[in-house]
């Protein structure tokens, strides 16, 4: 059985969303495609979010992406987004580039009819599923790995380069760090080894050169992943993670390489080849690194 999807979403996303041009001649087509991922990610609205998952899904401005898609639903529906509850029902329901799992189709549907959602509604009675299934709805990516589980090991430096200390710091700040970490993928020493380093860990430090907040967000780099307050402790760290995240991601797990760009920035990372040769820069890769292990 196939099922036609009717619904549309409506509203705009916010301007400014896509990454500059100056941006995308520095990165390549890939590297451009997973940092429109990481920032959309990043975003905190949860109907922003199912807005981005319809556009990797159908590839609108970006590139075409499935799994991303699901990912994006799957963190708007968690919150209770009806339409990435539907979203996602529909996906399991019609096999639309997923396994059809009607059970799993059917647990998602039914959160979005307790919202009073008439199409869910209508297609639960197509699948004949009165009642709930036992089954908890999860967010199966196109290979069948639920979306919200992890990659073993995280995202990080390579094979020989990772982090082995573990950061002393305790607090609210830091069981915040250690709690999203995992949302984005990173070793959450690495983390608060960064914010140690950038903030010492005050949510309200700011730099002559106008960086702000626990992760030392310039303007431009907290417009660019969507933080719309940089002094909210929690945005501020999501924006970031996600900035560090990409910055991994670009440079192959390069961790030195990735400090070198948030300090520097990307650009004068591959304009010098590798670390730039700023006293600063240098000092400030040296000093993390010294902290994340021998």
């Amino acid at each position: 059985m196939r099922l036609r999807t009717h619904r549309h979403l409506t509203g705009r996303i916010l301007s400014g969303c896509a990454l500059t041009l100056a941006a995308l001649a520095l990165v390549s087509l890939e590297a451009a495609a997973d940092a429109a991922f990481t920032k959309a990610y990043a975003t905190a609205d949860k109907r922003q979010l199912t807005e981005w998952g319809r556009r990797f899904q159908h590839g609108e401005g970006v590139a075409a992406s499935l799994d991303n898609a699901i990912r994006l639903y799957c963190k708007a529906a968690k919150q209770g987004d009806i339409n990435a509850q539907y979203y996602l029902g529909y996906l399991y329901a019609n096999g639309t580039g997923v396994q059809r799992d009607e059970e799993l189709a059917a647990a998602w549907l039914h959160l979005a009819a307790a919202q009073n959602d008439p199409q869910s509604k209508r297609i639960l009675t197509m699948l004949g599923y009165a009642k709930r299934p036992k089954r908890q709805p999860i967010c199966a990516l196109t290979d069948g790995r639920d979306a919200l589980r992890p990659p073993s090991p995280p995202l990080g430096p390579r094979p020989g380069m990772g982090p082995t200390r573990t950061q002393p710091a305790t607090g609210p700040i830091a069981d915040l760090v250690r709690g999203l970490a995992r949302e984005y993928q990173l070793d959450p020493n690495l983390v608060l080894a960064v914010i140690e380093t950038e903030s010492n860990f005050n949510p309200r430090a700011q730099s002559p050169k106008n960086a702000q907040g626990l992760m030392q967000l310039i303007p431009a780099t907290a417009q660019r992943f969507g933080v719309r307050d940089v002094w909210d402790p929690e945005q501020n760290l999501r924006g970031g993670m996600a900035y560090l995240r990409w910055l991994l991601a670009h440079f192959n797990g390069d961790v030195r390489l990735a400090l070198a760009g948030y300090n520097a920035g990307e650009g004068a990372v591959a304009q010098h080849g590798g670390v730039p040769p700023f006293t600063e820069t240098r000092d400030y890769v040296a000093r993390i690194m010294r902290k994340l292990g021998p």
